[in-house]
């Protein structure tokens, strides 16, 4: 079958590899019929989020069809419509019971204090091959998959694999409640998703900050109010908006490959030096290109905790989904200590989110496709990936069609 492959730090390739089988009773077989490209993705790719292992297929998003189960997979049957949870669950140790999902004390083979463990992911998650592919196995499946309801399309369903859920959980960890002021660092898919998560939680305002007008334009016809960090520096911005207070919540929705201001007043206001901002990124991607061109790593990795920490008001709180290496350690911990600050997370806990989500994407409460800006299929995947890396304009969100889904 033909899958989208990692080999090395900005090498991927549209691959043939080995049909998946069963492997555990506990496995299912899906024929994916849509798969996305996710932000993601992209850290692989540049090396921002280390230890990926050569051959591994990629991604983490799909809706597709149940092939074959295992025996001990009782609730899905062959010709099931399903969308894929990006992370892998048990379903019953203590943290999936809880609801922690993607602190699953099993699915991860590297053991209980190994973390997450999700599609495509480097050595520490698994790894499990990703589902940028025609067929992709699915470790315990009972868990990981959710049937589709048929008024759902595969456009829609896609959304709620990985990108809607991990904007739900941002509102979430960052608290959001009636009445509050929010602000969404990060305009890309998942900052636009936080943002229909933060109205439907409660959120009466919504500022986003990025510096890519097209992705400035869908937030606000979302209602959110933009701050171009190209033009303005988005702290002052912040506290102008704000009479001077900052915001009741922040959802940092960025990551590691943060890109700094180089004109205008946000380059002159930098809450760190360049130097401390080349140090971090050294020790980010050691492997990745620094330089220009594609795969790019991202010039100034904790600008958006420092923005993030600067901007919400004095015992506000925060929620980060951006992607973070594990091993990375910038964070203004003094700043949060001294003004009584709330900063909480994680990984998205996929499973616990995905089937509400589809049943108000199937009421009609929320309609996530209108962030998908592209489709791709499987044969031009390549090129996407390389579009999307250079944050060309309308490269919002790609999907790509494996094969004919609802």
């Amino acid at each position: 079958m033909k899958a989208v492959v990692w080999h090395g730090v900005g090498d991927i390739r549209l691959d043939d590899v080995t049909d998946p089988k069963i492997e555990e009773p506990t496995d299912a077989i899906v024929r994916i019929t849509t798969s996305a490209i996710c932000g993601t993705d992209l850290h692989l790719v540049r090396g921002t989020m280390p230890g990926m292992l050569p051959g591994t297929v990629l991604g983490h998003e799909a809706v597709g069809v149940v092939e074959e189960t295992g025996s001990a997979v009782r609730g899905f049957a062959a010709g099931d419509r399903v969308v894929v949870c990006s992370t892998v669950a048990c379903g019953y140790c203590s943290y999936c019971r809880a609801g922690y999902f993607a602190q699953c004390d099993v699915a991860n083979p590297n053991g209980p204090q190994a973390g997450t463990s999700f599609f495509g992911g480097p050595e520490s998650t698994g790894p499990v091959d990703g589902l940028q592919a025609e067929y992709a196995r699915i470790p315990y499946a009972a868990t990981t998959l959710v049937k589709v309801p048929d008024v759902v399309t595969d456009e829609q369903a896609i959304m709620v694999s990985d990108v809607l859920p991990t904007g739900w959980f941002g509102a979430k960890l960052a608290q959001v409640s009636q009445g509050d002021t929010v602000l969404v660092l990060g305009a890309g898919v998942v900052g636009q998703c936080a943002v229909a998560s933060a109205k439907r939680q409660g959120a009466s305002r919504v500022l986003v900050v990025d510096d890519h007008a097209d992705r400035l334009a869908v937030a606000r016809a979302q209602n959110a109010e933009p701050i171009d960090f190209g033009v303005e520096d988005p702290v002052a911005a912040v506290r102008e908006l704000t009479g001077g207070i900052g915001v009741d919540r922040v959802i940092e929705a960025v990551g590691v490959d943060a890109q700094r201001p180089h004109s205008g007043p946000a380059a002159a206001e930098l809450p760190v030096d360049t130097g401390t901002f080349e140090a971090e990124r050294g020790a980010a991607a050691p492997e990745g290109n620094t330089g220009d061109g594609q795969w790019l790593v991202g010039d100034a990795p904790s600008l958006a905790l420092r923005w993030a920490v600067n901007a919400v008001a004095k015992a506000g709180s925060i929620g980060i989904v951006g992607v973070y290496p594990p091993d990375f350690d910038a964070f203004p911990v003094g700043a949060v200590t001294n003004r009584n600050l709330t900063v909480q997370g994680g990984n998205c806990n996929h499973r616990r989110y995905v089937p509400g989500l589809l049943g108000r994407v199937a009421r009609g409460d929320l309609d996530p496709t209108r962030f998908i800006t592209r489709h791709a299929e499987p044969m031009a995947a390549i090129d996407a990936y390389q579009q999307f890396d250079l944050r060309r304009e309308g490269w919002l969100k790609t999907v790509v069609t494996m094969t004919g889904g609802a």
